[in-house]
């Protein structure tokens, strides 16, 4: 099998248009879902029921069902209520970027809020100790120490949510966005050369994966290094 490179040739300008938009939901929705993971993960480490279970109930009920779904719902299934269609959120919520964009948002926030949550869990208690002895108050406890520990050492995990977020955003093609793949279907239906279409695709898509994992690989490096072995 021998690529025709002229149709990949002329569809870059088409591609890295995608590139744009894929890296434009990807960053908002992970800048709007961390915002919301953030309360969800200190809810989810209360010992208070009623503050608790909640924020179980919406990260369970978001984990537990497929991203698809989620984006059909807030896509088309929100246009069926007239009540909807005439409120003054009709103008965003028609809008398929804002829609793949708060689909993504509310789907990483549950995923991110069982991380932070984790992180919290795991904070050795030596810290919480000395922060108390220093006549910390709570919420001191939680913006100065816990939160940036917490934050610190969920770097691993969440890069990994980062990076499954960028292959989700693969789905924004299915509400008519022209992403990355909505690039690949383009290319495919005007020249019906599926391997190069999405070969291309999956050749950007895994240089955007090789730049978030070296980007926080850096960050690891410079917020994690005093958790590194010592070396002797």
């Amino acid at each position: 099998m021998i690529l025709d490179f002229n149709v990949i040739w002329a569809s870059l300008p088409l591609y890295f248009g995608g590139v744009w938009v894929t890296l434009s939901i990807l960053l908002i929705s992970l800048a709007f879902g961390l915002a919301l993971a953030i309360p969800l993960g200190l809810m989810r480490v209360s010992r208070q029921p009623l503050v608790n279970f909640p924020a179980w109930l919406y990260t369970y009920v978001i984990r537990g069902t497929p991203m698809l779904v989620q984006l059909f719902l807030i896509y088309y299934g929100l246009a069926q209520f007239e009540s909807v269609r005439e409120s003054a959120l009709w103008p965003y919520l028609s809008n398929a970027t804002f829609c793949a964009c708060l689909a993504f948002a509310i789907n990483t926030s549950a995923y991110t809020a069982e991380i932070v949550a984790g992180s919290l869990r795991a904070t050795p208690h030596g810290e919480i100790e000395a922060a108390k002895a220093t006549g910390m108050s709570r919420f001191t406890l939680y913006r100065r120490i816990l939160l940036p520990s917490a934050l610190r050492r969920s770097l691993p995990q969440y890069s990994n949510e980062a990076i499954m977020m960028l292959h989700t955003t693969s789905l924004a093609s299915i509400v008519t966005l022209i992403d990355i793949t909505g690039a690949a279907r383009t290319v495919n239906a005007r020249f019906y050369m599926p391997f190069e279409a999405f070969i291309t695709a999956g050749v950007f898509y895994l240089a955007l994966t090789f730049i978030l994992v070296r980007l926080f690989k850096l960050a690891e490096r410079r917020w994690l290094a005093y958790l590194a072995p010592r070396k002797h």
